[in-house]
């Protein structure tokens, strides 16, 4: 179970904290495989069918279903021990960047002057869900209350614990597997101007870059910290990505200025109305021909009501408060409603790439059942992992 990040900026990690690591992503593993197996055991065998003799009929959405488990004993059990890793994986990650912080900042230093740029707005108006409420129950969220570099080795560190190596060595599983669906389904399509939004670090943005390396590739985000580190994580790797502090709801871009926007995991995090805005600054930025393509978790509409509930935890119990308004959305209705044609709408599942393997994702591309989504293994952190993409062209 890998927990060590392998790029150059990857904090610095003694034996003791390595294997605090380890064993914090083991809890977690143990948690969302097998604590969850016996969560859906107990919904199918005791809150389900208590739920039908109730209302004379089973949970028909997530939030019913979530009636039914509260105050079940795995439910209780699941959640509290949910939680308590959570905050075990910031406590692991915050406490090795608070040591290693000063070497990575004069790291970070010396690849200053390489190819690539990063550019801060002080004035930029940060949003609260960035700065004022610990999203993931990370402490000071993705600020950590300033402009350091090291929001985003936190960040960095806490994530390669989180995921129990199920997002690759360097985090960017899911811009590896989304760039290898798009660039196999669309061998044609050469984008020249890559747009990240919310990028964070830029773990997904690199695979992109990686990808198309002659397309010139922009990351932004309202997270400074995140942007510093994410510009020299990306210098140390030899790729060249101009990260700029900008919100995604107010592109300072001129019109049709890009082939390509793209978003992982960034969405759910953003209130109704900021959405919205995003679609349509994506719109407007994209070149006729472009494409919008956003990697996150499948919608509630396309689940069955226990594993919209599962998914939609995080909102109840993970300090997500738009997790599941975003769920509850239709995104081809987000799209349409940015200014996307209904006919230029689509949607996928990618497996995981690091995962299943290269000809996993060709044979998705080559299936057209595989854009339906597996409510078992679509969007969960876990065992089987499948990655859930939508999007349209313009």
């Amino acid at each position: 179970m890998g927990v060590e990040l392998q790029h150059p900026m990857k904090p610095e990690l003694r034996p003791e904290e390595a294997a605090r690591g380890r064993f914090v992503s083991g809890i977690r593993s143990f948690i969302l495989n097998d604590l969850a197996g016996d969560l859906r055991k107990a919904y199918d065998n005791r809150a389900a069918p208590a739920f039908a003799r109730e209302t004379g009929r089973a949970p028909e959405t997530s939030n019913e279903a979530h009636q039914a488990m509260r105050g079940d004993t795995a439910f209780n059990i699941y959640s509290s021990m949910r939680v308590h890793a959570q905050k075990m994986v910031w406590n692991a990650a915050g406490a090795v960047v608070d040591r290693d912080i000063e070497r990575l900042a004069s790291e970070a230093a010396k690849v200053e002057g390489e190819s690539g740029s990063v550019s801060l707005n002080p004035g930029l108006a940060i949003p609260r869900n960035v700065d004022a409420i610990e999203v993931h129950l990370m402490p000071g969220s993705y600020t950590r209350g300033g402009e350091s570099l090291e929001a985003g080795a936190v960040y960095d560190q806490g994530l390669a614990v989180f995921s129990m190596g199920l997002m690759g060595a360097n985090l960017d599983d899911i811009g590896l597997s989304m760039a290898a669906y798009i660039s196999g389904k669309y061998p044609d399509f050469k984008p020249e101007r890559i747009l990240d939004t919310g990028c964070t670090i830029g773990h997904n943005t690199l695979p992109w870059k990686q990808t198309y390396p002659d397309a010139h590739v922009e990351a932004i985000d309202v997270a400074a910290g995140g942007l510093l580190y994410g510009s020299a994580r990306a210098k140390m790797q030899g790729q060249e990505v101009h990260f700029k502090q900008m919100s995604a709801e107010a592109l300072d871009y001129e019109d049709e200025s890009f082939d390509l926007v793209f978003s992982s995991m960034f969405l759910h995090e953003l209130s109704k109305k900021a959405r919205a805005a995003v679609f349509k600054e994506a719109y407007r930025v994209l070149k006729p021909g472009g494409l919008l393509l956003h990697m996150e978790l499948p919608p509630n509409g396309q689940m069955n009501a226990f594993d919209g509930f599962y998914l939609d935890w995080d909102s109840w119990y993970n300090s997500e408060p738009f997790y599941k308004g975003f769920r509850d959305e239709d995104p081809k209705q987000l799209c349409e409603n940015g200014g996307f044609s209904a006919d230029d709408y689509f949607q996928f599942v990618v497996p995981s790439i690091g995962v299943y393997g290269p000809d996993a994702v060709t044979n998705a591309i080559a299936d057209e059942e595989a854009n339906a989504v597996d409510s078992e293994t679509t969007g969960r952190l876990a065992e089987g992992i499948m990655w859930f993409g939508f999007g349209a062209w313009k």
